[in-house]
């Protein structure tokens, strides 16, 4: 059976987003796209859900356009598989003493020195693909000979 692509149901990629804390986010930058790596925080409402994310202010983020890009993977390179959540959206600054949002979302960033200005992912799509390995009549896995 030869390798192919999977779509990821909706639900499927929330699964994903909530199991991870790190993924990283597209902007624009002086007309071309720019990525960083970033800790994040699903929040998540009776109503909409958001992307919880902190940084410094003034610098790429914070001065950021609205329009971008988050995405989070996983990759076996042993089995030539993996999968990839993509969520394009709006960001947005937000007040992190309201309602809460400060103990309820705080995305926990490894670097908390001066992470003062709060920002959410506003999603208008969430996709995700899945990357199935091939499966061969003799399947050999150098792991398992290591």
């Amino acid at each position: 059976m030869a390798a192919g692509l999977t779509e990821l149901s909706h639900d499927e990629c929330l699964t994903l987003l909530r199991a991870h804390v790190v993924g990283r986010i597209a902007v624009v930058v002086n007309d071309f796209p720019a990525i960083f790596p970033v800790n994040y925080r699903m929040a998540e409402t009776s109503g909409p859900v958001w992307l919880a994310l902190r940084t410094r202010r003034g610098n790429v983020l914070d001065r950021a356009s609205m329009r971008v890009g988050f995405e989070i993977d996983g990759i076996d390179v042993a089995a030539h598989q993996g999968w990839s959540v993509l969520v394009r959206g709006t960001l947005h600054r937000v007040d992190p003493d309201a309602a809460d949002f400060r103990e309820r979302f705080d995305p926990k960033p490894w670097i908390t020195e001066d992470r003062d200005a709060w920002l959410v992912v506003d999603p208008f799509s969430i996709t995700g693909r899945r990357l199935d390995a091939p499966v061969g009549e003799f399947e050999y896995n150098p792991e398992g000979y290591l």
